[in-house]
C-alpha cells in the first residue's frame, strides 16, 4: 500500500494531494485493514475456542467497483463492531479458563470434596479430549474407605461401531 501510494506521489504530486475525498478513502482503507488484521490475529490466536460470527463476510456485490465514503465507513464501522464483539466473547473466554483452572487445583487439593467430579482439558483453554476426574482409589474398597484422587483421561475414545483391525477376531 505505501509503495502504491509513492507512485501515485511521483506520477502526479499535486493533483493527488489537493483531493479531500482520496485522502479520506485513504484513512478509511488504512482502518479497515488494521481492524480486518486486529481481528484475524485475535481468531488465529483463540482457535479453536473463538469462532469468527456467521454472516462475518461482507456482502460482495458482482463486478469490481469503487466503493463511496459511505459504504467504507459502514465497512469500518461493521469491522468495529465485529472485534469488541470477539473481544467480550475473548474476556468471557478467558474468565471461563481462569475458573476451571482454579476449580482443578482445589480438585487436585482436596479430591475427597470433589467425589466423581470432572473437568475437560478443552475447558482450560487446551486442545483435545482429555478429561481431569476425581476417582476412588481402589475402586468400590476405595470408594469405601475414602480414598480420592485426581487422574487425567488418556486422551479421546475409539469411535464407536468399529472394531480395531489389530485384534484376535480379524486375523487372517
Amino acid at each position: 500500500m505505501q509503495r502504491e501510494q509513492q507512485l501515485l506521489e511521483r506520477v502526479a504530486p499535486a493533483s493527488r494531494r489537493a483531493d479531500p475525498e482520496r485522502d479520506a478513502r485513504v484513512a478509511l482503507r488504512r482502518q479497515i485493514a488494521r481492524l480486518e488484521r486486529e481481528l484475524s490475529a485475535m481468531l488465529a490466536e483463540r482457535f479453536p475456542f473463538l469462532y469468527a460470527p456467521e454472516g462475518a463476510a461482507p456482502h460482495s456485490r458482482a463486478g469490481p467497483r469503487l466503493p463511496d465514503l459511505g459504504e467504507l465507513e459502514r465497512e469500518r464501522d461493521h469491522l468495529a463492531a465485529r472485534l469488541q464483539e470477539l473481544r467480550r466473547a475473548a474476556a468471557a473466554r478467558s474468565e471461563h479458563e481462569r475458573r476451571a483452572r482454579e476449580r482443578l487445583e482445589r480438585m487436585r487439593l482436596e479430591p475427597a470434596r470433589y467425589r466423581f467430579a470432572r473437568l475437560p482439558v478443552r475447558d482450560l483453554g487446551q486442545p483435545g479430549c482429555g478429561v481431569w476426574r476425581v476417582r476412588p482409589r481402589l475402586g468400590l474398597i476405595g470408594m469405601l474407605a475414602g480414598w480420592w484422587q485426581l487422574t487425567l483421561s488418556s486422551g479421546c475414545p475409539l469411535p464407536r461401531g468399529s472394531r480395531s483391525t489389530r485384534g484376535p477376531a480379524h486375523r487372517g
